[in-house]
C-alpha cells in the first residue's frame, strides 16, 4: 500500500513539473520568439464579451497577444513592424456574411445608375454612357431604383429614347428587375405571346398585352443569357478589383451568397498564383426550381473544395421569393396596394423534399426568403429536415437570407431551430423613398415589423450581418451605422425607424465579426482577437466607441490579412 501511495506521489510530482515547464517554456517563447507585427495605441475590440484592449501582437498569421501598450511593446524586437493605431478602433477583420463577389467585380466596368431618384436624370446618364461607349454591342448597367419611375417600373420607351440603336439591359439595384429596349426584347424573341417563364414574369402593358420592358425575376434571365460573357482574363480581373474593393472596407473574408463552379475554379486560380488575399467561403446557386438537382455534380465540386481557411464549398443558395418593391416576396395576406400575395418558387412541399434531400447529405442550406409566407415556409421546410435526418458531422447551421418581414409567430423558431438570420442592415437604410414604398407595399403593421434584428437577436437567434453586394455598397462601416442608429446615414428619422430594433454596437461588430465566421464553420479560426486566432484584422481611423462618434465619418486606415498589411490608406491616395 505504501509503495503504491509513493508511486502515486511521484508520478503526480513528475507531472507536475512538466506541466510547468510547458508552461514556462510558453511564456519564454513569447517572451523571446520572433514577433512579426505589433499595433499599439488602439481601442482594440477583442470579440463580443471581451475587453477593450490597446495593443495586439501577431506572429506569422496568427494573433500572438493582446493586451496593454507596455505589455505588447515588450515584445517588440528588431524585426517586428510596428503600426500605431493612433486611438482608432482595432476590429477583426469584418467578415460579409452576403455578397456576390464576381458580380460585384464585373458592376464596376458597368454604368452604376445609383443614386439617381429621376427618370431625366437617369435617361441623361445612360444617353451620355452610350455616346461615351460607340462600340459596345450592349449598353448594359444595373442599380436604377424602382421609385424614380411612374409606377414604380419602367417602360421600353424610357430606354428606346436613350438608346435606339443598340440592345439595352439595366437591372435594378435589388437585381431581382430588368429593363431591357424593344431592340433586347426582339432578339430574346419576346412578345405579348410569349409566355411567362416559371418563377418570373414578363411584365405586360393592361390593355395590348405587349411586353412593357420589365422583366422580373427568373424572365431576366431571357435577356441575360444573350449579353455576352465575359472571358476568363476579364473575370480574374473583375475578381481582382473585388478584392481590393473589400480591402479598402476593411474587409479580409466574404460569403458568396449563390454562385457557379466555374467562379470558384477562378477563384482557385487566384489561389495558386498567391493572389487570393480574401478568405471565401462559396454557396453554390440552386435557382432552377424545375428537375431534380444534380447532386452528383455539386458534390463533386464541394470534394475539389473542402474545408479551407482560404476557400472552400460546402453551402447551397435557394431562391424561395422575390421582393418587396416589385410584389414577388411571398406574404401571408395580400399586399395592401394589390391583389397579391406574391411568388414562391417552390410549393412547399418541394421545398421540404429539397431541404431534407440537401441536409440528409450534409450541405448547409441558405434559403433566401424575403417575405413573411417565405419565412414560414423555408422554417417549415429546415424543420422537417431536422426531425427526420440525423444531424451531420459538423452540425446544422443552416441559415435564411434577408428576412425582411416575419410573422411573430415565427419569431422565436430561428432560436429553437438552430436557424441563422443573415441580414443586410443597409437593404433597411430609413430613407424617405424606402419608407414610403415599404409603407405603400405592406401597410403599416407589416412594414412595422421590418428588419427585425434586434427583436431576433433579443429572441435567441444568431444574426450574421453582410452587404449583398452591388445592390449596395460593400462598406461595413453605414451597415453598422443604420443597425445601431435605425436611420439612414444622413440621420433619417430623426427618431429612428424601429427605433427598439437598434443594437449595441459592440452586437452589431459581432454580427459582422464572429458571427459571419460562425456561419460559414470558421469560429474556431477566425472573427475575434484573441490568441491562436488568424491575424485579420481592421484598424479605423476614429474610435467608433467614444461617446458621440459616429459610425460614418470613421474610414478603414489599414487592412491586415494573413498578418499581411493588405491596404494603407495612407499609401493609398485616397481621398474623401
Amino acid at each position: 500500500m505504501a509503495s503504491r501511495i509513493t508511486t502515486f506521489l511521484v508520478t503526480l510530482i513528475v507531472a507536475g513539473t512538466v506541466v510547468a515547464g510547458l508552461i514556462v517554456g510558453a511564456q519564454r517563447d513569447e517572451a523571446t520568439g520572433p514577433v512579426d507585427l505589433i499595433i499599439t495605441n488602439g481601442r482594440v475590440f477583442t470579440s463580443l464579451h471581451g475587453p477593450l484592449a490597446e495593443a495586439v501582437a501577431v506572429r506569422g498569421n496568427k494573433i500572438l497577444r493582446v493586451g496593454t501598450n507596455r505589455e505588447i511593446k515588450r515584445l517588440r524586437r528588431p524585426q517586428t513592424v510596428t503600426i500605431d493605431a493612433r486611438g482608432g478602433s482595432v476590429l477583426p477583420g469584418f467578415n460579409d456574411g452576403h455578397a456576390h463577389l464576381l458580380a460585384g467585380g464585373l458592376a464596376r466596368a458597368q454604368l452604376d445608375l445609383s443614386g439617381l431618384r429621376s427618370v431625366e436624370a437617369i435617361q441623361a446618364a445612360i444617353r451620355d454612357y452610350a455616346k461615351a461607349n460607340p462600340d459596345q454591342a450592349w449598353i448594359r448597367g444595373r442599380g436604377w431604383a424602382y421609385e424614380a419611375f411612374p409606377g414604380d417600373l419602367p417602360t421600353r420607351q424610357q430606354l428606346d429614347a436613350v438608346v435606339p440603336d443598340r440592345p439595352a439591359f439595366f437591372t435594378a439595384f435589388d437585381g431581382h428587375t430588368a429593363w431591357v429596349n424593344t431592340k433586347a426584347l426582339q432578339l430574346a424573341g419576346i412578345d405579348r405571346h410569349t409566355p411567362d417563364p416559371a418563377g418570373g414574369t414578363i411584365v405586360r402593358h393592361p390593355a395590348t398585352g405587349q411586353p412593357t420592358g420589365a422583366l422580373g425575376e427568373s424572365a431576366v434571365a431571357m435577356v441575360r443569357q444573350l449579353l455576352p460573357e465575359p472571358g476568363p482574363a476579364a473575370r480574374l480581373d473583375a475578381l481582382r478589383a473585388a478584392m481590393a474593393e473589400a480591402h479598402a472596407h476593411g474587409i479580409t473574408s466574404v460569403q458568396i451568397a449563390g454562385g457557379r463552379p466555374e467562379d470558384l475554379e477562378l477563384l482557385d486560380t487566384l489561389r495558386n498564383a498567391g493572389e487570393l488575399e480574401l478568405r471565401v467561403y462559396a454557396a453554390l446557386s440552386l435557382d432552377d426550381a424545375e428537375g431534380q438537382p444534380d447532386f452528383d455534380r455539386l458534390e463533386s465540386v464541394r470534394d475539389r473544395f473542402p474545408d479551407d481557411p482560404l476557400l472552400k464549398a460546402g453551402a447551397i443558395k435557394i431562391m424561395l421569393d422575390g421582393v418587396v418593391e416589385t410584389h414577388t416576396a411571398a406574404l401571408l395576406q395580400p399586399y395592401a396596394d394589390r391583389r397579391t400575395t406574391g411568388m414562391l418558387r417552390y410549393e412547399p412541399d418541394e421545398l421540404t423534399r429539397l431541404v431534407t434531400d440537401l441536409d440528409r447529405r450534409g450541405w448547409q442550406v441558405l434559403i433566401h426568403a424575403i417575405g413573411d409566407r417565405a419565412v414560414r415556409v423555408a422554417l417549415d421546410a429546415l424543420e422537417t429536415a431536422r426531425a427526420v435526418n440525423p444531424a451531420p458531422p459538423r452540425g446544422r447551421r443552416h441559415r435564411l437570407e434577408h428576412v425582411e418581414t416575419i410573422d411573430p409567430a415565427d419569431i422565436s423558431r430561428f432560436a429553437s431551430l438552430g436557424v441563422l438570420v443573415s441580414q443586410q442592415p443597409l437593404h433597411a437604410s430609413p430613407g424617405p423613398g424606402e419608407l414610403d414604398v415599404w409603407l405603400h407595399r405592406l401597410g403599416r403593421d407589416r412594414a412595422g415589423r421590418g428588419w427585425l434584428w434586434g427583436t431576433l437577436a433579443s429572441a435567441g437567434a444568431r444574426v450574421v450581418f453582410g452587404s449583398d453586394w452591388p445592390v449596395v455598397t460593400i462598406d461595413p462601416l453605414p451597415a453598422l451605422h443604420v443597425a445601431t442608429t435605425r436611420t439612414s446615414v444622413p440621420g433619417e428619422p430623426a427618431a429612428g425607424y424601429l427605433p427598439d430594433e437598434r443594437l449595441p454596437l459592440a452586437e452589431a461588430i459581432h454580427a459582422y465579426t464572429a458571427a459571419g465566421a460562425y456561419a460559414s464553420f470558421d469560429d474556431q479560426r477566425k472573427g475575434t482577437l484573441e490568441p491562436g486566432m488568424l491575424a485579420d484584422i481592421v484598424i479605423l481611423t476614429e474610435d467608433i466607441f467614444a461617446e458621440g462618434a459616429r459610425i460614418p465619418d470613421a474610414r478603414v486606415a489599414m487592412t491586415i490579412f494573413d498578418g499581411r498589411v493588405v491596404y494603407d490608406r495612407d499609401e493609398s491616395g485616397t481621398t474623401d
